[in-house]
Order: C-alpha cells, then sequence, then structure tokens
C-alpha cells in the first residue's frame, strides 16, 4: 500500500491568518473560564427517552458569544456549527464546536473541549482548541506550525505503534461497524485502543505525541478541523479510509496519525 505524499501548501492571506489566530485564541481563553466554572452543573438531557444527547447552557451561551464575535470581526464570513450546518458558497468559512464532550462535562469529567477553526476549500486554515482542564491552548496557522500555549510541537517520529495508545470515538455513543476487530488488531500488535470522550481531543493526542493515532469513524467537520489543522501543522498524516489525503473529513471517517504508523493503523481501520 502507497499513502499519498503530504499535501501542498496552498497559499493563504496572511493577514488574515493572523487575524483569525488572534481572534480564535482569544475566544478559546474565554471558553476555557466557563467550560471550568460550570462544569458538571447546568446540563439537562432534552429527551428522557436518550439521556445521554445531552444540550447545555454553555455550549449554547459559548455558541451565541462565538457568532457575534465572529460576525462583528469578520463580516460575509459565515459561521457554521452543529446546529447551522448550511452549505455556504464563499471562500472562508468559521466552524466552531463550543463543546466537544458534552457527556463528559456534564458528568464533571475533565475531558472535553471548544474548538475553532477557519476554512477554506484547501482545508483549515487557522485551527484554536482549549483542553480547558489542562489549561492549554493548541492552536495553528497553515505553513506557520502548531504550538501549545506558545511553544512549538512536533509529531514525533514513530517506526511502529508497538506500545502506544491509540484513540478513536464512539459514533452517536455506538460503537462503530468493526470496532471490535479494530480493537483486536491493535491489540495485537501491542497498542492499546482508548475511546475518552471528545474526538477533537482524540487528535489533539496525535499531535502532542501522546497517542501513535486516531480513528475517528464518521466523525462531522464541527468536532474536529481545528484539531485537524494543528495535527496537519505538527507533522501528522491526515487519511481516509482508503488512504487517500482527506482535506476535510469524508462520510466514512478521519485518520490521524504519525507518519511512521499511518499505513499500520489504517490496515486495522480496514481490516
Amino acid at each position: 500500500m502507497t499513502l499519498m505524499s503530504p499535501r501542498p501548501r496552498w497559499p493563504v492571506d496572511p493577514g488574515l491568518a493572523s487575524r483569525a489566530l488572534e481572534t480564535a485564541g482569544k475566544l478559546a481563553n474565554e471558553a476555557t473560564d466557563v467550560i471550568t466554572a460550570t462544569a458538571g452543573r447546568d446540563a439537562a438531557p432534552p429527551n428522557p427517552e436518550s439521556p445521554f444527547d445531552w444540550v447545555t447552557d454553555t455550549d449554547h451561551t459559548l455558541e451565541r458569544h462565538t457568532r457575534r464575535v465572529l460576525t462583528a470581526e469578520f463580516p460575509g464570513i459565515p459561521v457554521v456549527s452543529a446546529t447551522f450546518a448550511e452549505q455556504v458558497d464563499t471562500p472562508y468559512r468559521w466552524v466552531v464546536d463550543p463543546l466537544d464532550g458534552s457527556v463528559n462535562y456534564a458528568a464533571g469529567i475533565p475531558w472535553c473541549a471548544y474548538s475553532l477553526a477557519l476554512t477554506d476549500a484547501h482545508g483549515p486554515v487557522v485551527g484554536v482548541v482549549a483542553d480547558p482542564f489542562r489549561g492549554r491552548i493548541y492552536a495553528a496557522s497553515r505553513g506557520r506550525g502548531a504550538r501549545v500555549n506558545g511553544v512549538r510541537i512536533k509529531v514525533p517520529d514513530r517506526a511502529s505503534a508497538a506500545g502506544a495508545i491509540v484513540c478513536t470515538e464512539l459514533v452517536s455513543g455506538d460503537p462503530w461497524p468493526g470496532l471490535a476487530g479494530f480493537i483486536e488488531r491493535a491489540g495485537a500488535a501491542s497498542a492499546r485502543v482508548r475511546v475518552l470522550g471528545s474526538a477533537a481531543l482524540a487528535v489533539a493526542q496525535v499531535a502532542l505525541g501522546h497517542a501513535a493515532a486516531a480513528v475517528l469513524h464518521g466523525c462531522r467537520e464541527h468536532e474536529v478541523a481545528a484539531a485537524v489543522a494543528v495535527a496537519l501543522e505538527s507533522g501528522a498524516v491526515v487519511l481516509d479510509r482508503c488512504g487517500r489525503d482527506a482535506v476535510s473529513p469524508p462520510v466514512d471517517g478521519l485518520l490521524v496519525a504519525a507518519p511512521g504508523v499511518a499505513e499500520q493503523a489504517l490496515g486495522w481501520w480496514q481490516g
């Protein structure tokens, strides 16, 4: 199997990228304060028959605030989210997930994130992910690298996933088709699979070198766009299930991996 070569560096307006990164960073810091102050206290299930389909006041508050700021600072650039996912034909779009990992948040488990990305036709231009309970802001801009709290990060070189963590997530709370086999194949290769409850933070663990790969079966753009920006700029490989370079999250999911283990992890996923 031959994986695709690294994607080209599509040009972007440096002034726009700088302003977008600064604004996204401020919003992420504000979200950190709100999330850490309210976790475990303000959630309510909208449907008793689906108790884990959580909607929170914090989720709505952060999205409204994000929209207000971005609309004022970047008029003409639409803001897309889970609640507003209309197809728009514009050169740029903001993509926000104000609270990724809402079940963890509702339970007071410190593993959730705020994600905001500016995207164009070639993928993320700028991405910022707030990891509130670790006090970290992951930030990246196309062609400028990735940073955590201002410190540059790079995916460590790995020749194998043996002894490493591989992240995945459930799909709408359920195991995805083939998950059991994926776990078995990873285990046979001496890797260990973890389901932690936030797609954005799963991808971020690859960028940080804490995980060798993340397989997200059926993920949605607003959940991972910002984290993918960080992963790409840290040197990770981002592929679809066929092993093709993934510009945006495809319907059948996304693989984010250290370059040396991408083919191995893809094989586990493909079965």
